[in-house]
């Protein structure tokens, strides 16, 4: 009985110590600042900065009067715009970029501040195995006076969703309805509310059954639309327009289309020529909402294409293109245009680009838009450039810096194909990637956040605190075009060692260009520059400088020339626990 009980003393004091033991230890871990719950395989990231400065805005500061014609750097095509009173709003389209459909508030056309998104909600979005440019295409936003609600009518090319309207009261407010399915086909599709309180939806289509006379004909049709249920009238539908301006000529992809209402008279304006080298912006008018329209004879009223190859600063692709009156009665028009690399690479995307609109005459006129496209624009009347644009969404050359130590992540950071919060842990100064077992190349939601590359030659960098668990784990830094073309730098485990790697994936295909074995995994920097074409990956362990691996490497399969599709080069911070290439000893 004395020995039991001596056993049971022993048992007890072991416990005690060993109790005392984990205190000490979990109080010299806080008195270091060490992460407490860190948690092996799951990266945590910290101090983001990205930093741009291309010569387009260099050689050309802002001046008073004048404002940078480029209002949304980086990948935000298909611009649309409304105003209510002195509020102006700008969406933009997505594809699978979750959220959706990025949306802007200014008050004067000339700071802008992202305010949410359309879609932010996965009743609303439902993309999860598309492929990059798929998803969401050309939002049309448009404030109907009549019942002072703001309606979001778009295409989404997932779910068997297509056509779709949701609608809000307070776009602020970010609590736009779930979708309402529309019984057309095609793409494009935009509202117009007559000042009678009728109501029209205009879209792009595949001409009559057994009538295509080419490839990339197209026609134009409209609907009237019932507003109390949110749906065409059925038996009402016309084409309007017929392939283009000059059907004889055989123009290629009219879509886009807006209707504007001045001085009775109804316009309709649209992109022709597809959304690259052939890009314009053509007008026509009737005297009545469901036509016959007529094309304006000076047609196209905006384009690049047909200007040197070769000039300095090139802007380019200009069109799908959408107006809006100011309160002041001057008009502007925003559309997408790209400024491709010095190897003629589009690695920014399509952007969002604003020129003053002349509507003196009977047709609108691009004030410079079939000139080369410049730097700067004249403000509207009475509009100073804000000095202070802490709080607006910048633009020009600039440097965007976030801890990541938020409760709430800044609007610019986006996922793919499914909500960011089911990844991210945002918690004591660090934000934490909990790894999806889903490689980057997969068409599935994958643990990745984005943030889109917004200049020709820029730097952006991470401070990231990661051990791998096995071979399977890997996170780090990735330039994303798309589940095809990418880049990615980052950290693995193969037995007892670590490597940093860097891979290039082209068409599908990934290839290990380079690999470091060091000495531990931890805490570390990572980087990646860009000069034009010129893209260089590095990394710094703990008190050590940034080291180079790989070299420099070509941005060819960051450029929709090459990755093709829609979409504009991303950084992203990404962690996977589906990693799958095999380490080289």
């Amino acid at each position: 009985m004395q020995q039991k009980k001596q056993i049971k003393i022993g048992l007890l004091s072991c416990l005690f110590a060993f109790t005392l033991l984990s205190s000490c230890q979990a109080m010299r871990a806080d008195e270091r600042k060490e992460p407490i719950g860190k948690v092996v395989g799951q990266p945590l990231y910290s101090n983001f900065k990205y930093t741009g400065n291309d010569a387009f805005y260099s050689e050309n500061p802002i001046v008073p009067g004048q404002f940078y014609s480029t209002i949304l750097q980086g990948c935000y095509p298909d611009p649309s715009i409304t105003r209510k009173g002195d509020d102006y709003y700008l969406v933009a389209s997505s594809f699978v970029m979750f959220p959706g459909v990025p949306i802007f508030h200014s008050k004067d056309m000339v700071n802008w501040k992202q305010i949410g998104h359309v879609l932010n909600r996965e009743s609303q979005l439902q993309v999860g195995t598309a492929g990059i440019s798929e998803g969401v295409y050309a939002p049309d936003i448009m404030y109907n006076p009549n019942n002072d609600t703001f309606y979001m009518i778009t295409t989404q090319f997932a779910s068997g969703i297509g056509n779709m309207v949701v609608k809000t009261k307070d776009p602020k407010a970010n609590n736009w309805s779930d979708p309402i399915k529309l019984q057309f086909d095609g793409i494009d599709p935009a509202l117009f509310f007559d000042d009678n309180g009728k109501a029209y939806v205009v879209h792009n289509d595949a001409p009559d059954k057994g009538k295509e006379q080419y490839t990339g004909h197209r026609v134009i049709k409209i609907w009237e639309y019932d507003v109390a249920t949110d749906q065409v009238i059925q038996g009402t539908s016309k084409i309007i327009v017929d392939g283009g301006v000059d059907l004889s000529k055989q123009p290629i992809w009219i879509e886009a289309p807006h209707i504007y209402k001045k001085n009775g008279q109804y316009y309709l304006m649209c992109a022709e020529g597809g959304t690259g080298g052939n890009h314009s912006e053509v007008i026509f008018s009737s005297s009545h909402p469901m036509g016959p329209y007529t094309p304006a004879k000076n047609n196209p009223i905006l384009s690049q294409r047909h200007l040197p190859a070769d000039r300095p600063n090139k802007v380019d692709w200009a069109g799908h293109a959408d107006l809006v009156q100011t309160a002041d009665g001057e008009w502007y028009g925003v559309f997408l245009a790209v400024r491709p690399n010095e190897k003629n690479r589009v690695n920014t995307g399509r952007e969002t680009f604003v020129l003053p609109v002349d509507w003196s005459g009977e047709w609108p006129i691009f004030k410079g838009g079939m000139e080369p496209l410049k730097a700067l624009v004249h403000t509207p009347k009475g509009i100073e450039t804000s000095k202070d644009k802490s709080s607006f969404f910048p633009n020009g050359n600039f440097t965007f810096t976030d801890p990541l130590n938020e409760k709430v992540l800044d609007e610019r950071w986006i996922a793919l194909r499914g909500p960011r919060e089911k990844f991210i842990v945002n918690e004591k100064n660090e934000l934490t990637i909990k790894p999806f077992d889903v490689h980057i190349n997969e068409k599935k939601p994958i643990s990745a956040l984005f943030y889109r590359q917004q200049h020709l030659a820029f730097a952006a960098e991470v401070e990231m605190d990661y051990t791998p668990d096995s071979e399977k784990d890997f996170a780090g830094i990735t330039c994303f075009q798309s589940e095809k073309f990418n880049y990615v730098l980052g950290v693995t485990k193969s037995e007892n060692a670590y490597y940093m790697r860097l891979e290039r994936c082209e068409n599908g295909v990934t290839k290990v260009l380079a690999q470091q074995k060091i000495n531990r995994s931890g805490k570390m920097k990572l980087r990646v520059s860009a000069s034009g074409d010129d893209y260089t990956f590095s990394y710094a362990l703990a008190g050590h400088d940034y080291q180079n691996l790989g070299g420099t490497v070509s941005g060819d399969i960051l450029s929709t020339d090459v990755a093709g599709g829609f979409t504009g080069a991303m950084i992203g911070l990404y962690a996977t626990s589906a990693y799958a290439t095999p380490v080289e000893k």
